[in-house]
């Protein structure tokens, strides 16, 4: 019963030696060290291997090392085996983190100040009161709802819209397409947190920032297959948009020379929006081993008809 571990190598030390304190009965191998294929039974993984059904032939269940599952192609792995995402605390801690540190970027005009700054110029901006400003995040998951649990001491008017039904105290809420329109035009920032599926693809583009408010800030800290970038830089320079805070770009990372490095209404950040920590991520692929062995529930398990 061996766990493989295939993503950061300098923290896939770390879930060695965590696991080594806590379950020295259970095997656990560091890619590309695999062993015996035939004794994997857990993969842990960012990008899976190729061939995983014929690679390992005994494999009982894959665990995401992120939120996210989009980088796994569904099809190359069996309709028996479950795919699960990697729900530990401090990935949505870190989110939480981000996310209001770019919201309170946005409302507070920073990236204006840092182009002030680059040209020395010393020049005040009207402060809005947070409870004018209205904060939308599409995506209503669990790094959706904690990331608006924590705005709410801000005072911000908070919405959110997902793809089903939420209630969130505190929040307006939306569901489907027929009423993003409604809460897009009460969004002066927008906060992207969706998966990306073949529904959210592109979704960020010229039409969606046509019906925000004038001059609004986006975010996004989804993936980068959401924003279609000519019309973001589009809606910047025409004042569409007032800022973006990018956390996530297609292909990452962005080559040089590409117009996001340089942008002045654009704050980039490396996909460091939020990261698994190896010490509680080590206590959850624990615990759902255990529950998986005694044939339970398994928190985190990804529909593979919807895509996470």
């Amino acid at each position: 019963m061996t766990v493989l571990y295939k993503a950061n190598m300098v923290r896939g030390a770390e879930w060695a030696r965590f696991f080594a304190e806590r379950a020295p009965d259970v095997p656990f191998r560091l890619w590309p060290d695999i062993g015996d294929p035939a004794e994997i039974r857990y993969l842990v993984a960012w990008v899976p291997p190729d061939n995983i059904a014929t690679t390992f032939p005994n494999l009982e269940l894959v665990i995401s090392v992120g939120a996210g599952v989009d980088q796994f192609d569904a099809t190359k792995l069996p309709a028996h085996i479950p795919l699960l995402r990697m729900l530990e605390p401090g990935i949505a801690e870190t989110m939480v983190e981000y996310v209001n540190l770019a919201v309170l970027a946005l409302h507070r005009d920073l990236l204006h100040f840092i182009s002030q700054q680059k040209e020395q110029i010393w020049r005040e901006i009207r402060i809005m009161p947070a409870k004018r400003r209205r904060v939308g995040v599409m995506g209503l998951g669990q790094l959706g709802q904690a990331v608006l649990q924590r705005l709410k001491a801000f005072g911000f008017p908070l919405s959110g819209w997902n793809r089903s039904s939420r209630e969130i105290e505190g929040v307006t809420c939306y569901a489907g397409a027929e009423a993003l329109p409604e809460f897009l035009a009460q969004a002066d920032i927008l906060v992207c947190l969706l998966p990306l599926t073949d529904e959210t693809r592109g979704i960020l583009n010229a039409d969606l920032f046509a019906r925000l408010p004038r001059g609004a800030g986006l975010i996004n800290v989804g993936r980068g297959g959401h924003l279609v970038e000519a019309d973001c830089l589009a809606a910047l320079d025409s004042g569409a948009l007032s800022g973006a805070v990018l956390d996530v770009a297609e292909p990452e990372p962005l080559p040089a020379g590409h117009p996001f490095w340089s942008h002045p209404r654009i704050l980039l950040t490396p996909h460091n929006a939020s990261m698994t920590m190896p010490d509680t991520a080590v206590d959850f692929v624990l615990d759902v081993i255990a529950r998986h062995r005694r044939g339970e529930e398994l928190p985190g398990r990804v529909d593979r008809a919807r895509g996470y």
